[in-house]
């Protein structure tokens, strides 16, 4: 298969032949963000009131969280870090919890959520929106 000829067909690489998984990816499966990975830690836990660390610091605490099937996802409220917005996070970035601190840690930047599909309360549900904030995270991989 080559590449660069036009008629071959795109694959996207395989992480495994790269020398490992991405983050927040699991050997032989693509990224999922609407999922929790089975190692974070969060299943069975109400994380509303958590705090939020990004890699580089806090970002807020968690306002609601869902455990839907395919359809998971925190709420942070960011206080006064992006002037009181809520961000949308999808469980696929959460790393893992700290049910002793209260802390949920993410694998992505303040900068990364910063500049992520803004959240709005009236459609964070819709379809597109959810397709888009999806978009966005498993793009950062």
């Amino acid at each position: 298969m080559n590449r660069h000829d036009p008629q071959t067909p795109y694959q996207p690489p395989n992480p495994d032949e790269l020398g490992g998984t991405m983050p927040g990816g699991v050997p032989g499966r693509a990224f999922d963000p609407w999922t929790y990975r089975d190692d974070t830690g969060v299943t069975g836990a109400d994380l509303v009131g958590y705090k939020v660390e990004a890699t580089d610091g806090g970002i807020g605490k968690i306002d609601r969280c869902s455990y839907e099937v395919s359809a998971s996802y925190l709420v942070v409220d960011t206080g006064p870090w992006i002037f009181g917005k809520k961000v949308m996070l999808p469980a696929g970035v959460v790393n893992n919890a700290d049910h002793e601190e209260r802390k949920v840690y993410v694998e992505r930047t303040k900068d990364e959520i910063k500049s992520a599909p803004e959240f709005d309360e009236n459609t964070y549900t819709d379809p597109v929106y959810r397709d888009k904030l999806g978009s966005y995270y498993g793009g950062l991989y």
